[in-house]
Order: structure tokens, then sequence, then C-alpha cells
């Protein structure tokens, strides 16, 4: 599928592109380049994302500051204070958890979650893996898991206080892993990878 609009002399693409697309289509922009995030997720990749939302969701009821989105969620990652049209980066995480409710408006997030998951599918994982996180860190995502459903397996990226990535984590799809920025949030990953 090829973009519903791409700029003459190839300038970068922008929200205000994106709004005029058509609704049924899902796509990213990341760096002004459209990504087509069709098709639509398989059966296993829905249930870890149900699982993976029910269990998180539950933890924050407590914690009035923080809300998790689910797919399909616009987040604009802006470059300084363009307006809204004028951004170059897009992105529909499987998962977002968001502790700055300045941060939340009725287009989505303008600014980076705190926490995103990517639940890998064959048609996304190198842009997860690269394209996405490379984002994610330069804008200040504080934790970054992808999920790889056919391993079982989670890597973890930690944002340091020097705002790069640590070194990843990786963590065997059992027992209870716990987020880094909510050391108190325990994932039964036996029930994700069920």
């Amino acid at each position: 599928m090829s973009p519903p609009q791409v700029n003459p002399g190839g300038a970068p693409i922008t929200y205000g592109d994106y709004l005029m697309w058509p609704d049924e289509e899902r796509w990213e922009i990341i760096n002004g380049v459209p990504y087509d995030m069709s098709p639509a997720p398989s059966t296993r990749h829905q249930r870890i994302l149900g699982e993976l939302f029910v269990q998180i969701h539950s933890f924050f009821p407590e914690r009035a500051d923080c809300e998790v989105f689910i797919a399909p969620f616009d987040i604009r990652l802006p470059e300084g204070n363009e307006a809204d049209e004028a951004i170059t980066n897009v992105v529909q995480p499987d998962l977002a958890i968001v502790c700055e409710p300045s941060k939340i408006d009725d287009r989505g997030c303008r600014g980076a979650p705190d926490w995103i998951i990517e639940i890998l599918s064959p048609g996304t994982a190198a842009k997860d893996f690269t394209t996405k996180r490379s984002l994610y860190e330069r804008k200040g995502v504080r934790e970054y898991w992808l999920v790889h459903p056919e391993d079982r397996i989670i890597t973890l990226f930690i944002l340091d206080p020097e705002g790069a990535f640590r070194a990843p984590v990786f963590h065997e799809g059992k027992g209870e892993l716990s987020a880094g920025i909510f050391p108190d949030l325990k994932i039964d990953l036996d029930t994700i990878f069920r």
C-alpha cells in the first residue's frame, strides 16, 4: 500500500498530511517518512496485548496521574514547539503509559509517554527494534519493551539519566517481570504467554 499522499519534491510527511488520509488505513510517520501498519495484527498478538493491558491497567487506579492507552492511539512527538500539523513523528504503539496528564488531548498524546510496549510482528520487527527504538530514545521515553510472541522473550530498554537507553535486558517469558520505572507493578508472564 502506498501512502495516500506524498509531498511534492520529497518534503517530509507531517501530521497535517496524515489527518487528511482515509480513516480506515493505519499509518505511522517517523522522521517524515510514512510507514503502513497493515495487515491487522495476528490473534496471538491481540491476546498478548489484551492481557498486558488488563494487568497494567489494573495497577494504575491508585495512580490517578497515569493512564494506559491501547492502539490505535496517536502519539505526536514534536521536535520543539511546532504546531501539531507540522510534526513529522506520529506513532501508534501497542501500549502507551502516560503519567503527565497535560500531554493528553482529544487527538491522543503530544510528547513522550513514560512507557511504551510494542508486540513484534514479522512485518514490523525491524522498524520496532531500530527506527522506533532510536526515536523513543531521542524523545525521552523512559522505558520501552519489545515483546517477542514467538520466542517468548521480552526485551527491555530503560532510559538512563543522560538520556540514552541502557544496554537491553532480555527476560524469558515466564514468571514475573517488574517494570523498571514501576517496580511494584508485577506482570504475570505465564498468563501473558499462555
